[in-house]
C-alpha cells in the first residue's frame, strides 16, 4: 500500500513537492523538544525517489533510487553525488512497490568493502538479497562483484517488504512482506513454512556462492524439522516495509503497514507472531470479530487510517547529539499525511506518540547518519535532516 497509493497522490498533488514545511507546535510532556523541523540535505540535491540512505566509514554518504541506482556524496552538505553501483540494467521496479528496496553495510565494510542490496527482480517476479564489494573509499562498486544470498518469489508486485538492517549480533536482518494482493488471500501472514510475511535472521559471514548464508542456532525455528524456516525471527506481519535497531539498547523497532484501517508501530523480539491476517493493529481482521489472539505480539502503538493518513513508515531512535532533548524517542512518519511522529522509547510507550513535523512531503522512508542524525527520504525526490525548529 505504501508505494502503491504514489500515482495517485502524484495526481492530486500536480507532480512535484514543496519545500515548505510546516513545524508543529510543542508535542507537549514527555518529548524534550518544544518543535522539530527539516532542512534539505546533500545541497537540495534532486533524487529519483530515494529509498535508503546509510553512513560509510570517513562520513561519506550514499543514498539509493528505486530505479536501481546507488549515489554517493562526501557528506549531508555535499551536492555533488558519484555514483556507487547501477543495478538498473536487473532491477525490476514496474509495480508500485518494486525496485531497489533496501542497502545496509556488513559491520567490517571498512575492511572487506562488503555492502547489502535487496532489489525486485522479473522472470519469475522476485526478491534478490544479494552482496556486492566496493573498491574502496569513496570509490564504487561493479554489478559483477554480485554474489546472491537470497531469492523469493513473489505472487504479487506489492508488500515487498524490503528492509535490510545488520543488528549488534552481526547477523543480517532481511523483512519481507506478505507476497501482495490484498487481505493476504494465500494466508502467507501465519504460515511459518514460507519466508513471507516475516523478519529473517541470517549469518551472511564467510558466504559463498555454495553457502551464501547460515541459519543462527539460536533463531526460533532452527533445527526443529517441521516446526517452521529457519531463517525466520518474527513473522506474522503485512509488509515491515521501514525498521531499524535502536543503536544505544539494540532493540528492533518496525512500522508494519496494514491493511484498509489501522497501522501499527512493533517492537520486534525472538520468534514474536504479530497477529496478521488474524489482527490488523489491535483488531480483528479475519474474522472481523472472534479471532485468535493467544500468543500473538500487540503493537506498542496504532493509529487509525483517517486525516490523510494512508502507510507508516519506520523510523529511527534519535541517538544524535545535535538534538538531546530528542535523545531516546522513536521517529516514524505516515506516507500520505507527511507528518513525522516521536514515541517515547525509552520511557512509557503508553504515553503515545506526538506529533512533531506536519511536512506535507510524501514520506517514503529514513535514514540515520554515523553521528545518529535521522534524514526523512521523500518520494518526490527529496532528502530533509530532522533539525530543532526551536526550544
Amino acid at each position: 500500500m505504501l508505494m502503491a497509493l504514489l500515482t495517485a497522490v502524484l495526481a492530486a498533488c500536480g507532480g512535484g513537492e514543496s519545500v515548505a514545511v510546516t513545524v508543529a507546535p510543542s508535542p507537549g510532556p514527555g518529548l524534550g523538544v518544544m518543535s522539530l523541523g527539516l532542512e534539505p540535505a546533500f545541497g537540495g540535491y534532486e533524487f529519483r525517489s530515494p529509498t535508503n540512505l546509510a553512513a560509510m566509514p570517513g562520513g561519506a554518504v550514499l543514498v539509493t533510487e528505486q530505479a536501481g541506482r546507488i549515489l554517493v556524496f562526501d557528506g549531508a552538505s555535499a551536492g555533488d553525488p558519484g555514483e556507487f553501483l547501477d543495478l538498473r540494467d536487473r532491477v525490476s521496479d514496474r509495480g508500485w512497490e518494486e525496485g531497489l528496496l533496501g542497502l545496509a553495510l556488513a559491520p567490517d565494510f571498512g575492511a572487506s568493502g562488503h555492502f547489502y542490496v535487496y532489489y525486485t527482480a522479473s522472470g519469475p517476479r522476485r526478491s534478490v538479497v544479494s552482496r556486492f564489494t566496493a573498491d574502496g573509499g569513496r570509490g564504487s562498486a561493479g554489478w559483477d562483484s554480485e554474489l546472491v544470498i537470497l531469492e523469493v518469489v513473489q505472487p504479487y508486485a506489492n508488500h515487498n517488504g524490503g528492509q535490510l538492517a545488520f543488528g549488534p549480533d552481526g547477523y543480517l536482518y532481511v523483512g519481507l512482506g506478505d507476497g501482495g494482493s490484498g487481505g493476504d488471500p494465500r494466508g502467507h501472514g501465519q504460515d511459518v513454512s514460507t519466508l513471507l510475511g516475516a523478519i529473517l535472521r541470517l549469518d551472511v559471514a564467510g558466504a559463498t556462492a555454495e553457502r551464501p548464508y547460515g541459519i543462527p542456532a539460536d533463531n526460533p525455528f532452527a533445527g526443529a524439522a517441521g516446526a517452521g524456516r529457519g531463517e525466520i525471527w518474527a513473522y506474522g506481519l503485512r509488509n515491515p516495509w521501514r525498521f531499524s535497531f535502536d543503536r544505544e539498547t539494540g532493540r528492533l523497532w518496525a512500522g508494519d503497514v496494514g491493511q484498509d484501517r489501522y497501522e501499527e508501530v512493533d517492537v520486534i523480539v525472538r520468534g514474536g507472531n504479530y497477529g496478521w491476517k488474524a489482527l490488523e493493529g489491535n483488531h480483528c481482521f479475519a474474522p472481523r470479530v472472534g479471532c485468535e489472539r493467544e500468543g500473538m505480539v500487540a503493537p506498542v502503538w496504532e493509529y487509525a487510517l483517517e486525516d490523510g493518513a494512508c502507510s507508516v513508515v519506520g523510523g529511527y531512535v534519535y541517538r544524535g547529539a545535535a538534538m538531546p532533548g530528542l535523545s531516546g524517542v522513536y521517529l516514524f512518519a505516515d506516507f500520505c499525511s507527511g507528518r513525522v511522529y516521536g514515541l517515547p522509547a525509552d520511557g512509557d510507550v503508553g504515553a503515545g506518540a506526538r506529533l512533531l513535523v506536519d511536512s506535507g512531503l510524501r514520506i517514503a522512508s529514513f535514514g540515520e547518519d554515523g553521528a545518529g542524525e535521522v534524514y526523512v527520504l521523500s518520494q518526490g525526490g527529496g532528502v530533509w535532516r530532522v533539525v530543532g525548529g526551536g526550544g
